[in-house]
């Protein structure tokens, strides 16, 4: 559809007008929303830098422990990820600030100035040509009225030449008001595609920040999350030393050390056999009152083997070894004590186990003989004797449990693991689920 002169004059007059009345108000108000956005992210930043710092706290507090050691080097390498993203996010928001506000900000003050000396130019000038074709206009008219009369030949040079005038100011003027309106749209063009090719280096800034953070992010996180994924295993590198065990002499075996209260009459003939006698009581005597000390101490049964490898001071187990606790406290998830059935002493994962209580029943093979001399000997003993329960089952019947399958009914499952009678509720990691891995040996079960 073709134009008139007098349509694109006026569409150059709003093309102007629309620079300077909506376009350079618009880059204003992008200035003033563009910094309230680097206040925002910066404040972001500094949060985010202080929540991650937080963290690292965190991770160092674990790190000084045995067994959450992995998980505090965990903590403290995704802090100094964050830290690294955020050190990005500074130096894009810079760029930001460098590229396209300082630019806007400087461009904007400058723009104002120039549309509007532009306007008033391109207004006088048409004004000027439009005034002289009017004039020529003007004097043609007077002219044609005085040829009316006789010898209007006379006229006849004079009005051409006013009409080739008339034509080169129109032709002149076609010409004006076509460039004016192709140059008024060019500026227009230029100020859109200057904010549009501003946005566009910045998303590809933005797409690089992203990418640096997902491979700053992504290049460790297999191993936090290998290291995160198994939270029934105690993985300490190293277990707690041995105990120097000290030998326990039996009171039993002290009484024979005491004077007697009284003493028979003997023969000298008697004296060696009495001799080789009480030693042989003793012996005996004291033997059988270190079996009664370990029957009274607390018991394990172990619910997954266990393989201590090239480490001495570790166990290793097969499920279901009875194993006697040496030393009934735990330490950092590890417990210490002697395995029944190889007498092997060692350290242990508390989470391999469960407490086991059943009635104990020592039965004398031999009668112990009586010395007529000897104050005090051990009687034979055919009744049981029961083992008081441990001090931590506090779920434990007033009566004792002297059966392996009612003792197996004071143990609950939780993810399919044992659940000591001591892990009391409240727990607020108690729903957290542990994958099952199939493995090779299906009496390991590993989580992850």
């Amino acid at each position: 559809m073709s134009r008139g002169p007098d349509d694109v004059s006026k569409l150059t007059e709003s093309t102007y007008k629309n620079v300077m009345e909506q376009f350079n108000p618009g880059l204003r108000n992008l200035v003033n929303l563009g910094k309230n956005y680097e206040k925002s992210v910066t404040a972001m930043t500094i949060a985010g830098r202080t929540y991650f710092d937080a963290v690292a706290k965190i991770g160092e507090n674990a790190y000084k422990s045995p067994a959450s050691k992995e998980l505090g080097e965990v903590l403290m390498e995704i802090a100094e990820a964050h830290r690294k993203i955020y050190n990005e996010m500074e130096e894009n928001l810079k760029r930001f600030h460098r590229d396209i506000i300082f630019e806007l900000e400087k461009k904007t003050e400058m723009d104002v100035k120039y549309m509007n000396a532009t306007f008033k130019r391109y207004q006088s000038e048409h004004k000027l040509k439009q005034d002289s074709l009017e004039r020529t206009q003007t004097d043609l008219k007077k002219l044609r009225r005085k040829s009316q009369g006789k010898q209007s030949h006379k006229y006849e040079i004079k009005e051409n030449e006013y009409l080739e005038t008339i034509s080169s100011r129109q032709m002149d003027m076609q010409k004006f008001i076509a460039d004016g309106c192709k140059e008024a749209l060019l500026e227009e063009k230029r100020r859109f595609c200057f904010l549009a090719d501003k946005h566009c280096m910045y998303s590809y800034q933005m797409s690089n920040f992203h990418d640096k953070a997902k491979e700053i992010l992504l290049d460790r996180f297999p191993s936090w999350q290998e290291k995160c994924s198994d939270i029934s295993e105690n993985n300490i590198d190293i277990p707690p030393p041995a105990p120097q065990l000290k030998a326990q002499i039996s009171p039993l075996a002290n009484m024979f050390n005491q004077e007697p209260m009284f003493s028979l009459p003997s023969s000298p003939d008697h004296n060696s056999d009495q001799s080789s006698l009480g030693e042989s009581s003793l012996s005996r005597s004291t033997s059988q009152s270190s079996g009664i000390n370990l029957s009274q101490k607390p018991r394990v049964k172990t619910i997954f083997p266990h393989t201590a490898g090239n480490n001495e001071t570790l166990l290793s187990f097969d499920d279901g070894d009875i194993i006697i606790l040496l030393i009934p406290e735990e330490k950092d998830g590890w417990r210490y004590g002697e395995l029944e059935k190889t007498g092997q002493r060692g350290w242990f994962p508390s989470s391999y186990c469960r407490p086991y209580t059943e009635s104990l029943i020592l039965n004398s093979h031999h009668s112990t003989p009586v010395h007529r001399g000897s104050v005090v000997s051990l009687p034979e003993q055919n009744e049981p004797m029961l083992l008081p329960p441990p001090d931590y089952s506090d779920e434990l019947p007033p009566t004792m449990i002297t059966s392996a399958q009612s003792a197996q009914n004071l143990v609950t499952l939780v993810n399919g693991t044992a659940k000591a009678p001591f892990l009391g509720g409240g727990n607020p990691f108690a729903t957290v689920k542990l994958r099952p891995t199939v493995t090779n040996d299906r009496s390991a079960p590993k989580f992850h």
